[in-house]
């Protein structure tokens, strides 16, 4: 099990970043070799399946992800938002977190614990903060 945290400060509002964040298609977009799907599809509550298909064709394996928590900024309040792992694959969870930052930015946490039988553990961290980092700063740049 690997768990791992990013943490960014962007020039964005708490509710652009949040937006951004969870804007769960676009996660395909910026991680490499996915696809994200969105069950039932509209807008994010407790529930929705949120579901990423990672690979090339038939080399694949999906991993679906069940909103736990779902709990978006407000005026003073930071955004909460948790996913539980529920593949036969991929286990863990995530968590994504809007705070307010300094200069009317918002502070971004994600925090993730994962486990993935088929790679070992510290290549597995290594890996995943890399390619999780890289999604966040494009997720925040709207890239």
């Amino acid at each position: 099990m690997v768990t791992f945290l990013l943490e960014r400060t962007a020039p964005l509002s708490q509710d652009e970043a949040w937006r951004r964040l969870t804007e769960w298609p676009r996660h395909g977009e910026v991680v490499p070799l996915t696809r994200v799907t969105v069950v039932p599809p509209g807008p994010t509550t407790e529930g929705t399946l949120v579901v990423a298909r990672s690979g090339i064709g038939p080399l694949g394996f999906a991993d679906p992800m069940e909103v736990t928590v779902w709990r978006p900024p407000a005026e003073g309040v930071s955004g909460l938002c948790r996913l539980e792992k529920r593949g036969r694959v991929v286990k863990g969870w995530a968590e994504l977190e809007v705070h307010p930052g300094p200069g009317g930015r918002a502070r971004v946490i994600w925090r993730e614990t994962l486990r993935f039988p088929l790679v070992p553990d510290p290549l597995l961290g290594v890996a995943a903060r890399s390619v999780f980092g890289r999604a966040l700063n494009r997720l925040l740049r709207g890239a």
